[in-house]
């Protein structure tokens, strides 16, 4: 992001800052000073270091005058730093950050990763060759230092920050499940419709399979005492069951499921819920997909909560 300071964000750096310098060249014997500049090419962009942060220096283009750009290599992004950009000279209308082979690298990548080698950035049009400087290695004592310092501000960080987070997680975790019980509710309602249809179904097919067999008691009853004699009935019985154990065995081949009534009753009552999902066109993928979205975001919501609460607790324990 631009350094927003006003002596030091958008001004005309004077020649002193610019690099121009004096030297002495030749020998002392003939004591002829000559005067040499170093100053940067007016379109040329430069990386320095201030303070421990990249400082980048470019011409913009509508203003023709230099301009600084703060850098934070852990927080700023490629996309970032060239929406600053944008933002800072509005004659910007495209801009771009490519590799040294011409790769165009993705507005996600951190600026530190950026610095580590020279690049080329693209401002309307014109490609700048932006070389980094290298930084010193540190030594190993100052490289753990380092991170000790970094882990103890993360940890304060994380101290101070924690519960104001969790509150703000919490908010957005509320909106979301409002969000998504929005649009669950009409498909909830047209799945309870077609659920109640499709049980009606399946208890009607239930009662017919009933019937079926009481009539066929009947009529195997009939024949026995009725019109034939037992030794004249008692091999059709038997035919009968072997044909029945022949039907039950042919389901299990054909659903891979062992004939109960329950297993019987829950398949029928699946197949008449798809058939009239697709007639009514009831979403069930969707349906399904917003029940898990659901869920989980009830499940993140219990989380935030159980650690507020055990925040909560530990405050209560030490004020007591």
């Amino acid at each position: 992001m631009p350094f927003r300071h006003a002596k030091e964000s958008r001004k005309v750096l004077p020649l002193s800052e610019k690099g121009l310098c004096v030297k002495l060249c030749g020998t002392l014997k003939d004591h002829q000073p000559r005067l040499c500049s170093t100053v940067a090419p007016p379109d040329e962009i430069t990386i320095n270091y201030r303070h421990g942060l990249p400082l980048i220096t470019l011409t913009l283009p509508s203003r023709k005058e230099r301009c600084q750009f703060v850098v934070k290599p852990m927080l700023s992004t490629v996309g970032s730093f060239l929406q600053d950009l944008r933002d800072e000279d509005k004659g910007v209308k495209s801009t771009a950050v490519l590799t040294a082979d011409g790769s165009e690298i993705p507005a996600s990548t951190l600026m530190g990763i950026l610095l580590m080698n020279d690049f080329k950035l693209v401002i309307n049009k014109i490609t700048y060759d932006v070389r980094c400087p290298k930084k010193e290695k540190l030594s190993c004592e100052h490289t753990a230092e380092m991170e000790n310092v970094k882990s103890l501000v993360h940890r304060l960080f994380t101290a101070l920050h924690s519960e104001e987070f969790q509150k703000r997680r919490e908010r957005r975790l509320l909106e979301k499940i409002d969000q998504l019980t929005g649009r669950l509710q009409p498909l909830e309602q047209m799945k309870a419709r077609i659920e109640a249809r499709s049980e009606a179904k399946t208890s009607g097919l239930l009662w017919a399979g009933l019937a079926l067999l009481s009539a066929q008691a009947g009529a195997m009853a009939w024949l026995t005492w009725w019109v034939y004699s037992w030794d004249i009935m008692e091999p059709v019985t038997y035919f009968i069951t072997f044909a029945n154990s022949m039907v039950f065995f042919a389901y299990f081949i054909v659903t891979r499921q062992d004939y109960t009534y329950s297993a019987v009753k829950r398949r029928q009552f699946l197949h008449f819920f798809h058939k009239k999902s697709k007639q009514q066109q009831f979403d069930v993928a969707q349906y399904n997909q917003l029940k898990e979205e659901l869920a989980k975001a009830n499940e993140s919501l219990g989380q935030v909560r159980h650690s507020l609460c055990l925040r909560m607790r530990e405050e209560l324990k030490e004020k007591n």
